[in-house]
Parts: structure tokens; sequence; C-alpha cells
């Protein structure tokens, strides 16, 4: 009985240090932006640790009855809050009906801006926000109990896309140390999150956008745990009494 437990306890122990020593370094994960420019998710940057909340629109493409809200900077009798129609269309004062689906915010606002500004007002600031996405779709895995890719309505946030997944897998989840992956500006950016400050209230829970991937990683101590006690019955039939 001894022997087995001295065993089963070095094992348990290599498994540990195996996973401390090979455990990335960072400061805490706040959800400051970075650019992909390796591999490996978890080779983040000291940078990463800078006050800052993950912003940025992403480069969704608004869809048929997607809910808008349209604002012209100093023209509140334009502003409207509208509802694009299955062909994708939209109808504005001044403007009259448009093309808004298959378009992203930018371009969509853009658009507004060149129309308005031809004929009616001069440098007009346009601001095109989406209130409710009926086509958005997001990408949770790692460790969670439901890995997949789920459409998603309304605004979400991080914690409510991980809990479409099931929540995060407690047996090996590591909940300081969820990335998450979005386009902006055609660049590839990441950025890392801790749930356990998030659910404290201590950082915002981020608004998740349509294509963005979540992904949970898992604790190198908790995997080691638990091979630990998946290795307990072979220990039972190789160790020698």
């Amino acid at each position: 009985m001894k022997t087995r437990f001295c065993a089963a306890l070095a094992v348990f122990l290599l498994l540990t240090l195996s996973a401390c020593a090979s455990a990335p370094a960072g400061g805490p994960a706040d959800g400051s932006m970075v650019q992909v420019t390796s591999g490996n998710v978890l080779d983040l940057p000291d940078s990463i640790s800078g006050a800052g909340e993950y912003t940025g629109k992403s480069e969704y493409r608004i869809g048929a009855n997607d809910l808008l809200k349209i604002s012209i900077f100093m023209n509140n009798e334009l502003e409207r809050e509208l509802r694009v129609n299955a062909s994708g269309q939209i109808s504005l004062p001044l403007i009259g009906s448009l093309q808004a689906g298959g378009k992203t915010v930018l371009e969509l606002e853009t658009e507004i801006a060149d129309k308005l500004g031809k004929n009616y007002l001069q440098n007009p600031q346009v601001t095109v926000f989406i209130k409710e996405f009926t086509s958005q779709r997001v990408t949770v895995e790692g460790a969670v109990k439901r890995a997949g890719i789920y459409p998603i309505m309304g605004r979400t946030s991080l914690l409510q896309a991980v809990a479409l997944a099931g929540g995060t897998d407690s047996d090996v989840s590591d909940d300081e140390s969820v990335v998450v992956f979005r386009t902006v500006d055609g660049k590839r950016m990441v950025a890392k999150f801790n749930l356990q400050m998030i659910r404290a209230g201590e950082f915002g829970d981020p608004q998740i956008f349509g294509d963005d991937i979540v992904v949970v990683n898992e604790s190198r101590v908790k995997s080691g745990f638990k091979r630990f006690m998946q290795a307990i019955p072979l220990l039972n039939t190789f160790v020698i009494y």
C-alpha cells in the first residue's frame, strides 16, 4: 500500500511540475487588443496587461431582419430605427430605398453620407448601430461542455456566448485564460480575458460580434490532475506490493 501511494504521488508531482514549467507568463487578462503574429494564441505579449476594453467593429455584414439605428449628427429629425426587409433593403428620408443587406456598418454609413451630402447636407456625420442581429454566428471551442457554432440574436456578451456552449468544463478549463479572435479592418486580432474577474465585476463583460471565435483554454494543472486520477486504476494493476 505504501509503495502504491508513493508511486501515485510521484506521478502527480511530475504532472504538476510539468504543467507549471510550461505554463505561459503574462499580465492580467483585461481584453486589450493585439494583432495575431504567432500561431500560439497563449504566446501573447506583455502589453496585453495594459488597461483598455476589447472593442472594435467586426466585419459582420448586415442581413435581412437586422434592426438598425441610423443617426445623423446635429439632425435628430433624420434619426431612424428600422428593420432590414427580406430583400435586404431599408428606406430613409430624403434618400428613399437603398440596399443595406450584404454591407458592413462602415460601408452603409459611407453610402448614406454620400447620398445625403450630394444634395441635402454638408459633410453629414452618419452613425449606424445594429441593435438586433438575426444572422450572427459565434464559434465557441476549447474547454467547454458543448463546443460548436451558435447563432446569436441581439447584443451578446462573452459570458453569454460561453453559456451557449454549456459553460466551461470545470474539470479542465482555465477561466483566467479565455481568448477571443476577431477580424477588424481586415486584420486578425486577439484579446485575452479573465472570466473570473468578469464574473466578480472587476472587468466589464465585453460584447461578442458575428464571426468571433471564443476559445476557452485548458488549465495544465487541472488537466494533469485529471490524468493522474485516470491513471490510478493502472497503478493498482501494475504497482508491485
